[in-house]
Parts: C-alpha cells; structure tokens; sequence
C-alpha cells in the first residue's frame, strides 16, 4: 500500500466515491468525521485495515493534529449548502479550512486538496460562493502548492439536486424556476469527480493547480428540470419566478429554516444569479485523463425510482399495450 491521507467528510455523496478511488489506487485512507458512527460502511470499500474511520470535529485543532497523524497528505470535503446555527459558512468554508491546511503544514503533510466550488469568488454576493473564495485563499497562504477543486453541481445516485427537485415534484402540482430558470450548470458525475480528487491527492503534476470540473454539457436550470420530469414520468407546471419574487421566497425560507429544510435559501437565490460553468482559465476533467461522464447516461440508472411503477414501469406500460392488442 501507499502513503496515508486523511479525507475530510469522507463519508459523504462525493467523498465516498474519492475514498473509493483512493483505495483502489492502494492508498490508506483515513475519514475524518464528526460521526464516525454514522459512517461504519466506509470501511467496506476497500481492503481489510485500508480504510479507517475517525472523529473530527475541524473547528478544534487538537482534533484535526489527530486525524493528520501519520498521514501524508490530506483532501477537504467538508462544505455546507446552507448554515444552520453553529454551522456557518465563515466557520466551516474559511476557519475549518484554514485550520487543516494550519494542521497539516505542522504535522509535515505534502499535499492538501481543497474542494471548493466553481463560482467561488471574493467578491460574490452569495455568502457561499465568497467564502468559498476566501477558503481557497487560507489554504493557498499557508499551502501555496495546495490543489483547488472546483466542481459544477454533482450528480449521481444519491444525489442532493435531482434527486431533492424529483421529491418536490412528488408532492406538488408546479416547481419554480428561480430568475426565469436561465441559469446555466455544467453537471458533472460523482465518479468523475471522485477519481479527479484521488488524481489530485496522487499525481504531482496537479500541485499548485486550480482544477475546474464540468460534464461534457451546458444546460439552463429550466432544461435540468425537464430532463428530471421526463426521466421520472412526471408532468408538472414549470413556474417562471422573477429575482424579486425569488429573494422573498429565499428569505421566507430562511425563517422555517430552523424547523424544516427550506426549498431555497436567500444566499442560495443569489448564488443562482452565477452560472455555474466551468471558466475555460483552468484545467478540467481532461487534463486530469478523464472522460465526462454524460448526464443522460446516468440519469435513468437512478431516477426511475420517482416513476409510477418504479424501474420497471416502461415495461409493464409496454406489456399492457401489447395485451390490448
């Protein structure tokens, strides 16, 4: 086996499939967590004794020093989508950043891979996207050789976009689309993005680098629905909402925030103000000698669970319509 390294929220949608990658290249594997309970089957995916799972809280430093020990590099995954008490943006995307890359240069590490967020910029309005900003600069201060990943929104099995739009339309008559639904994603597959991170950690072409992670297509967020909808068998009113109407929507959901997780978020409304796609001033997926993985390649190997009929339900319709004749 090869050196160890610490993947921070290892256990979660994307961070699986890295450790994933990263054992099979024959990497031990250490996921640091903050409920190591909650993450037993991680151990499963790769040999005996490869994979480890640890607790971690990243706001406390002695806490990160042991997660670190003995490793030789470490991979950031820790992210939020929206705050909710003590979980902020500023403390988890800039502080808990800032005190792994501050941990690991004490504890020797070679390399440090910080995941953020295409979009991420200093000056955004989003308070995600600039704090995903201000991330990748703590650990650059400190890391100057560190690696920046920054996907498109990730899709797949398990999924938190397609998956949570396929729910709403589950239970209601209409979806909105935020600013009309012009904003423009570039979805990129989880297994892409799990064997660009385990490059990232492995190969030493990508020290210092600032990698973007797109699939190979561009779709408005109004397309993205109506590829969900026809994938699920779901017919649904798709509602234009303006950018006024939106941020008032986004600020009531912060207000049930607390008690039920909201559609969208103000911060979330404004970060749907930036298209998400790759810039073209960085390198991607195939720099790294990988192939974007399609989005309608994948799409109906996990969203036939939303049809009437569930996976087989082509199949009887077809049957039925061969009965009748």
């Amino acid at each position: 086996m090869q050196n160890l390294v610490t993947v921070f929220g290892g256990s979660g949608f994307v961070g699986t499939q890295a450790v994933r990658y990263l054992a099979k290249a024959g990497w031990r594997v250490r996921v640091a967590v903050r409920n190591p309970n909650l993450a037993y089957k991680m151990r499963l995916l790769g040999d005996v004794g490869q994979i480890d799972v640890v607790q971690v809280n990243i706001r406390n430093p002695a806490s990160i020093e042991r997660a670190l020990d003995g490793a030789t590099a470490s991979l950031n995954l820790v992210g939020l989508l929206r705050e909710t008490g003590r979980q902020g943006f500023q403390a988890i995307h800039v502080m808990g950043a800032r005190n792994i890359a501050e941990a690991a240069r004490k504890m020797g590490l070679t390399r440090v891979v910080q995941v953020s967020a295409i979009g991420a910029d200093a000056k955004a309005t989003s308070k995600y996207l600039r704090t995903k900003a201000e991330g990748e600069a703590a650990v650059r201060e400190i890391y100057p050789d560190a690696v920046i990943v920054r996907p498109s929104i990730v899709f797949g099995n398990g999924d938190g976009f397609f998956n949570r739009f396929a729910a709403m339309a589950q239970l209601s008559p209409a979806l909105p689309l935020i600013g009309g639904g012009h904003t423009r994603f570039q979805p990129v597959f989880v297994g892409d993005v799990g064997q660009a991170l385990a490059y990232a950690v492995a190969d030493s072409a990508a020290a210092g680098q600032t990698y973007e992670l797109g699939g190979p297509g561009v779709f408005s967020f109004k397309a993205l629905m109506e590829k969900m909808l026809a994938e699920t068998g779901q017919r649904r009113f798709l509602v234009p909402v303006p950018w006024p109407a939106a941020s008032l929507l986004g600020q009531l959901g912060d207000l049930v925030g607390g008690i039920i997780p909201p559609p969208v978020t103000a911060d979330q409304v404004e970060s749907l103000r930036t298209d998400n796609v790759v810039s073209g001033q960085h390198p991607g997926l195939a720099d790294m000698g990988i192939s974007a993985t399609s989005l309608e390649a994948v799409l109906p190997t996990y969203l036939y669970s939303y049809r009437k009929g569930g996976q087989y339900a082509d199949q009887d319709a077809r049957e039925m319509e061969a009965g009748r004749a």
